[in-house]
């Protein structure tokens, strides 16, 4: 008889591995794997992931240009 881990079980409410879409285990929360964890983080260190944004955009969004010519 093995002892119960509770690293291996599912994770309480169930999710979904955000790779392959297994359930998710405690143990590699929020994966369900060592390998899915292991491809998200070559993803954020490949820069896969990354928040799009154009260098147009005025930061504060009031679109009044400065004295000096750059908008603010």
């Amino acid at each position: 008889m093995n002892p119960v881990n509770d690293n291996d079980q599912p994770v309480d409410p169930p999710r979904a591995c955000p790779i392959c879409g297994k359930p998710a285990l405690v143990r590699f929360k929020p994966f369900c794997s060592k390998r899915c964890a292991e491809v998200d983080l070559h993803r954020w260190l490949s820069g896969s992931y990354v928040i799009p944004a154009s260098e147009d955009e005025d930061e504060d969004g009031d679109g009044v240009p400065s004295s000096d010519g750059d908008r603010r």
